[in-house]
């Protein structure tokens, strides 16, 4: 399948294409840079590969967890691109992402990731080493504190890492989790290429129908489809 991968739920601008020839990518990380980023990026894989935007099978959003702002400039080039060119969108989530290139570039079992969701919160969710390296959620998606992981034991013989940036942003977090997490992986952000395998067991769904991953229930108004 063609398909472009868009993640801008963090710091990272991340963009991937899969085509025939492999996977195209740009990724850069620069805080508040997304909305300059993103369009020339795109641009950039599709001419790479020599492809318009109509020759895709469809759209693979990271939906987050992240960024408020960061979701919604995704999340509407996502609707943009898929409305103009008759595409469905496949939502994924942007913390598995992180898990899915923490297994691939580690031999740990299972891995924590940790964003920072501000107001001394991260987004947290947990992931174990499913067949073909695939991400299996151990802990769904949550707002979390920083105080001691409910629901995840002592690492014990698991070889357990913590990823993400909210373990970075909040050291008392990791200090409270020594026993639960063993090791810390440089896998800070989302990378685009990496939610393409997760396009698999994600939904396709019309672009209007798009519904970013906040967790928290008072962020207002999701982007609206195209022409509303």
């Amino acid at each position: 399948m063609k398909l472009l991968a868009i993640d801008t739920s963090s710091l990272a601008c991340s963009v991937a294409l899969q085509h025939e020839g492999g996977i195209a990518e740009r990724h850069e990380e620069q805080e508040r840079e997304h909305t300059r980023l993103l369009m020339p990026m795109i641009r950039a894989v599709l001419g790479e590969a020599k492809l318009g935007a109509e020759s895709l099978d469809a759209v693979v959003l990271g939906n987050g967890p992240g960024s408020f702002i960061g979701m919604r400039i995704a999340a509407s080039v996502a609707q943009g691109i898929a409305h103009g060119a008759g595409l469905q969108i496949m939502p994924v989530s942007s913390m598995a992402a992180v898990a899915a290139q923490v297994f691939l570039e580690s031999d740990c079992d299972e891995v924590v990731v940790a964003q920072d969701a501000h107001m001394g919160e991260v987004y947290l969710g947990a992931w174990r080493r499913g067949a073909g390296d695939r991400p299996i959620v151990l802990l769904p998606e949550r707002l979390h504190g920083q105080v001691p992981v409910e629901g995840l034991d002592t690492a014990g013989a698991c070889v357990r890492a913590a990823a993400g940036f909210g373990w970075q942003r909040y050291p008392a977090l990791l200090a409270a989790n020594e026993d639960r997490v063993g090791n810390r992986s440089p896998v800070l952000y989302p990378r685009a290429r990496h939610l393409l395998p997760l396009a698999a067991d994600a939904p396709a769904i019309d672009p209007a129908d798009v519904v970013p991953a906040y967790l928290r229930s008072t962020v207002a108004k999701t982007p609206a489809g195209p022409g509303s």
